[in-house]
């Protein structure tokens, strides 16, 4: 039987869409565009193609000069989010005029490229003050980078409400990145008319009270991490209601004791419809089971038609005025309605103990207090873990651990007991070969400084 010859061309149009969605966008122009095939140039320039054009990573200098002479100014009209690095922003951004580009993303950012754009004298004002409404920075700075978060809130984040007149959704990410500082600052600082979706980091909790005073009037989905919780505010906030909010996520960085500062924000938000916890607390005399979550929470929040948290309290065993138990926490789930949550149970030392309870599937990427005995899951986002238990970890437990995290990137062991303590003949170098390798795919990072003992017999290669 012959076997037929079949060549691109030959393809319907929805085949080829199909395989040239494989490629990046960038590709698809580069090198389609200018062929001497009509077909194939009209497939390009479609806007599945054209829409979002990604230019981070590029290196290759003939491919930028190509696409600023030749391909932008084709497709022009068509684009309407632009992914870039500072240094390309003024080589693409100028190239041509893009009636419809709404959408930047810019990589490797710094407080110096605010200094330098986001200024009236800055050759990209027209298109930044005009026409850009959705902004996301993913931020280079840290703590350690900048004079003070003071001036940096008023050099970056005020001047990008003041700068970008239409900006409608702010996103700000990074992993150290300087936290918003309200505090002593005018009222009108970091206010905006227009600003509807905001995700930025805060240095305080009270930052975040700050933020929610009435100077971003009809922000509705809110997502924040807070960097420390005061333990002894004075400070008086608005505490007005907050009927435009509808989305709501909260991350703290530490273990805090201020909970009842939470409800009280958390109350303020009626009209909410999805909410996402991650908080760990101490200085309690009651673990925050289900109950405390539906009575304390979920009760002042009709709307609400999604729920993801991860909540650790930090206790001493001897201040509970019961029994502490597993089965217990998971009914108190069931009860309300969080079928799919469970809970874990880790002794740090014989009186220290840390409950969490948490939504399934598990949703952020950071998880701390794992112990020898966790849920037998996939933690498919989870790329920052602690493990810390009273008892020696064993090579069993770090089978389990490369697979119920397999993006892990950073591990950090917490050890009181030694893990020298385990049988000194399974640590020796001769015994260790009957061990299986315990592969982890992704790990960049493995602190063991925590870990009594040292590396307690682990092998870092």
């Amino acid at each position: 039987m012959s076997r037929s010859n079949i060549h691109l061309l030959d393809l319907p149009n929805e085949v080829l869409f199909i395989i040239l969605r494989k490629l990046t966008n960038i590709d698809v122009l580069y090198s389609l565009l200018d062929i001497n095939n009509g077909r194939l140039d009209i497939l390009a320039q479609d806007k599945i193609f054209t829409n979002i054009l990604n230019f981070v990573d590029i290196d290759n200098i003939s491919l930028i000069d190509r696409f600023c002479i030749d391909i932008l100014p084709r497709i022009h009209h068509n684009v309407k989010y632009i992914i870039l690095e500072p240094v390309l922003m003024e080589h693409i951004l100028l190239a041509t005029v893009y009636p419809n580009l709404t959408e930047l993303k810019i990589f490797n950012f710094e407080q110096q490229i605010a200094l330098k754009y986001f200024t009236d004298e800055s050759s990209l004002r027209s298109i930044f003050r005009q026409q850009i409404t959705n902004l996301i920075l993913v931020n280079n700075d840290t703590n350690e980078s900048i004079s003070s978060l003071k001036d940096y809130t008023k050099n970056v984040y005020a001047n990008i409400l003041n700068f970008f007149k239409n900006l409608k959704h702010l996103t700000i990410i990074g992993p150290y990145v300087p936290g918003l500082s309200l505090c002593n600052l005018p009222s009108t600082t970091f206010y905006s008319s227009n600003l509807t979706h905001l995700c930025i980091n805060m240095a305080t909790f009270d930052d975040c009270l700050y933020l929610l005073d009435g100077r971003l009037k009809r922000l509705t989905t809110f997502n924040v991490t807070v960097y420390s919780i005061n333990n002894s505010s004075t400070i008086v906030h608005n505490m007005d209601k907050l009927p435009n909010l509808k989305c709501f996520s909260l991350e703290t960085l530490f273990r805090f004791q201020q909970y009842d500062q939470i409800l009280s924000l958390l109350r303020r938000m009626s009209y909410l419809e999805s909410l996402a916890l991650y908080v760990c607390v101490k200085g309690r005399n009651r673990i925050i089971d289900g109950s405390c979550v539906q009575n304390d929470i979920l009760v002042y929040m009709p709307q609400l038609h999604s729920f993801t948290f991860y909540i650790n309290t930090s206790i001493d065993t001897r201040d509970l005025s019961y029994n502490l138990s597993r089965e217990n926490i998971q009914q108190t789930l069931v009860n309300i309605g969080q079928q799919n949550a469970t809970s874990i149970i880790n002794y740090h030392t014989t009186y220290a103990v840390a409950c969490s309870i948490f939504s399934l599937p598990f949703a952020f990427d950071y998880l701390e207090d794992v112990g020898n005995i966790f849920p037998n899951i996939v933690f498919s986002y989870v790329k920052c873990l602690l493990v810390q238990d009273n008892d020696a970890f064993r090579h069993e437990f770090f089978v389990r651990i490369a697979q119920s995290f397999p993006l892990l990137e950073y591990l950090r062991i917490f050890n009181i007991e030694s893990q020298l303590l385990v049988d000194p003949l399974t640590l020796s170098s001769d015994h260790s070969q009957s061990y299986s390798m315990v592969e982890y795919l992704h790990l960049t990072s493995l602190d063991v400084g925590y870990s009594q003992g040292g590396n307690g017999g682990l092998e870092v290669q």
